[in-house]
C-alpha cells in the first residue's frame, strides 16, 4: 500500500487545528515542504462548524465562537477569506432577583451611562470609562507585538510606561491581582463582575496564584488592539476552512484520520490510519498538540503539573429568543452582545470558593452569546427568514477534578440541567419553551463538558489553554539562545515546536502559535 504521507518533509506539523495549518502554510509559501497529520476526519481542532441536531440546517460553531487575537497581518500574509463582524453591544447583565440589567452600548454612549445609573452604578460609569480607556492603551500598544519575537519582562514594562506616563499600566494591569484591582476601582457588585468575567474563561484560580487569571484578563482586552470580540461570518469553520485552502495552496501534504503513535528524537514520526503503521521523516516538528501530548508522543516523562479545565459549553437552537424580566431592553439588544448570567462579583467568588470546597456551585455562571444576531449566514435558507436563532452558552468554574470520575452522560447531564436552571433565574420564561425539536423529536441542546474535550479534543483536563497561561513575555534571568524561546514556542524538546495554545501567546482562535511557531522554524530551517 502506498504510504498515505510523502516519506520525507522539512517539516511535519502534528495536529490539523487552526494553528497547524496556519504554520503549514507560512512554511509551505517559504518553499520548504510541509505534511500535516491530523487525527480527526477533517481539519479545524476546535474551531470547527458542525450540524450540531438532526434534521436541522444550521452549522454551529462547536467548540470556539468568537474572534478577537488573529492579527490582520496574518490573515493579509496568508490571503485569508475571512470577515469578522464586530458587534454593537457590548454585554448585558441582568442584576439577580430584580428586571434590571447593566447594558453596554458601544454606539450610545448616554444610555450605557443611564443603565448604570438604573442598577444603582451611576458612580462606577466615569470609573468604568476611565478603565476601559487604559486598556485601550494596553491594547494598541501591546496587540502589535503578538507577531514580533518575545519580548523581556523589562522591554514589556518600559512598553506600558511610555505608552501612557503615569498611569502606571504595568503596576496595576499586570502586577496587581485582578480581584483586587476590580475591587478596588469599582463599587458596584455587578460591574466588578462583568469585568471580572474576563479573568476567568476557561481558567479557575490556582490557590493564591492569580497569574494565570491576569494574563487571561490581558489577553481578553488586547485583540484587534482593541479589546473586540468578532463573529466569524459563516461560522468559525470558516476562518479553519481559509487556513486549509492556504496550506494547501502553499503545496502542504494535508492526511486526515492520521493518529499519531511517537515522535522519535530523530524527527520520525510514527502514525496509524486504517489499521496500518506509516513513518514519516522530517527535519522538525511542530506541534499543535499540548505540550504534555507532545511529551508523551516522544516517550519523556512530562515535568509539569496538569491545570484542568472549568468550563462547560451548551449549544441551543431556539425557535426564538426568550422573553427577559427586564422589559427596558429587548431580546435582540441583550443577546447582541455578550450575555452575563449570575456573573456578579459577590455569585463569581461565591461559586470559586464552593468549586474549591469541592462541590459544583449551586448557581453556575455563565455568559452567552447569539451568533444568528449578527449574521445568519449558518442557517439553512429555511430558517434564515424565521425567527430561529443559536445560542452558545460559556459555564464558568466547574473544574474538572469534580466531574471527571463520574459517568460522561450523567454529568453531562447534570452540568447542563444547572446551566439551563442559570439561564432560567432571568428570563421572564422558561428557555425550553424556545428549544426547537429535532428530527426525531428531541429538544436541540447540545452539552460540552471537560470530560467530551479531553475525549474529543486531546485537551488535558479540558484545559482550553493547555496549561496555565502566562503573560507574554519572557522571564529577564532566561537567557534567550534558540528561536524557539525568541518565539515563544518552546516545548522543552529540541527537535519540536509548540504551535497551539500551549504556546506562549498561543491561546483563542488567533493563528498567533502557529504565526510564531512558523517563524522559529524559519529560523532553525535555514540555519541548516
Amino acid at each position: 500500500m502506498t504510504p498515505p504521507a510523502p516519506s520525507n518533509s522539512d517539516v511535519v506539523v502534528v495536529g490539523g487545528g487552526h494553528n497547524g495549518l496556519a504554520a503549514a502554510a507560512y512554511l509551505g509559501r517559504a518553499g520548504y515542504s510541509v505534511t500535516v497529520l491530523e487525527q480527526a476526519p477533517a481539519v479545524g481542532g476546535a474551531a470547527v462548524s458542525a450540524q450540531a441536531f438532526e434534521g436541522i440546517d444550521a452549522r454551529l460553531s462547536r467548540y470556539s465562537y468568537l474572534v478577537s487575537l488573529m492579527p490582520r497581518s496574518i490573515r493579509e500574509d496568508l490571503g485569508l477569506d475571512i470577515s469578522l463582524i464586530r458587534r454593537r453591544y457590548s454585554s448585558y447583565t441582568p442584576v439577580p432577583g430584580t428586571d434590571r440589567g447593566l447594558l453596554i452600548d458601544a454606539e450610545d454612549a448616554e444610555r450605557t451611562k443611564a443603565s448604570f445609573e438604573a442598577i444603582g452604578a451611576g458612580d462606577d460609569y466615569m470609573r468604568w470609562l476611565d478603565f476601559y480607556r487604559d486598556t485601550q492603551v494596553i491594547a494598541a500598544s501591546l496587540f502589535p507585538t503578538m507577531t514580533e519575537p518575545m519580548m523581556t519582562k523589562a522591554e514589556f514594562r518600559r512598553l506600558l510606561d511610555l505608552a501612557s506616563p503615569g498611569r502606571n499600566l504595568y503596576g496595576r494591569f499586570i502586577e496587581t491581582p485582578i480581584v483586587t484591582l476590580v475591587n478596588e476601582t469599582f463599587e458596584n457588585d455587578i460591574v466588578r463582575g462583568v469585568v471580572l468575567t474576563d479573568a476567568l474563561i476557561g481558567t479557575f484560580p490556582d490557590g493564591d496564584d492569580d497569574s494565570a487569571m491576569r494574563a487571561c484578563f490581558l489577553y481578553h482586552v488586547i485583540g484587534g488592539g482593541t479589546g473586540d470580540w468578532d463573529v466569524p461570518t459563516g461560522g468559525m469553520g470558516s476562518v479553519s476552512s481559509a487556513l486549509e485552502r492556504a496550506a494547501r495552496e502553499a503545496g502542504a501534504t494535508i492526511v486526515t484520520g492520521a493518529h499519531v503513535t511517537s515522535i522519535g528524537d530523530d524527527s520520525v514520526v510514527n502514525f496509524s490510519q486504517d489499521g496500518q503503521q506509516f513513518s514519516t521523516q522530517a527535519r522538525l516538528v511542530i506541534s499543535g498538540a499540548s505540550r504534555r501530548t507532545v511529551y508523551e508522543l516522544a516517550g519523556k516523562s512530562f515535568p509539569e503539573r496538569d491545570i484542568e479545565g472549568a468550563q462547560v459549553k451548551v449549544n441551543l437552537m431556539l425557535t426564538r429568543l426568550p422573553q427577559l424580566a427586564d422589559t427596558t431592553v429587548t431580546a435582540e439588544e441583550a443577546f447582541g452582545g455578550t450575555f452575563h448570567i449570575n456573573e456578579s462579583g459577590t455569585q463569581l467568588a461565591s461559586a470559586i470558593a464552593q468549586a474549591q470546597s469541592g462541590n459544583i456551585p449551586d448557581v453556575i455562571p455563565c455568559e452567552i452569546y447569539c451568533h444568528t444576531l449578527s449574521d445568519r449566514s449558518i442557517l439553512g435558507p429555511e430558517l434564515q427568514n424565521t425567527e430561529a436563532h443559536t445560542l452558545t452558552v460559556f459555564a464558568l468554574n466547574v473544574p474538572h477534578s469534580l466531574i471527571a470520575d463520574r459517568d460522561p452522560d450523567e454529568v453531562r447531564e447534570d452540568l447542563q440541567a444547572r446551566v439551563l436552571r442559570s439561564l432560567n433565574s432571568v428570563l421572564a420564561e422558561p428557555i425550553e419553551d424556545c428549544v426547537m425539536q429535532d428530527a426525531s423529536g428531541k429538544p436541540c441542546i447540545e452539552t460540552k463538558t471537560t470530560i467530551d474535550l479531553e475525549n474529543a479534543l486531546g485537551l488535558p483536563g479540558g484545559n482550553i489553554f493547555h496549561q496555565p497561561l502566562t503573560l507574554p513575555y519572557i522571564p529577564d534571568e532566561v537567557t534567550i539562545n534558540t528561536p524557539a524561546t525568541k518565539w515563544g514556542v518552546n516545548s522543552g524538546l529540541p527537535h519540536i515546536l509548540l504551535a497551539g495554545a500551549s504556546a506562549v501567546r498561543g491561546g483563542g482562535v488567533s493563528a498567533l502559535g502557529g504565526h510564531n511557531a512558523a517563524m522559529a522554524a524559519l529560523e532553525i530551517l535555514r540555519e541548516g
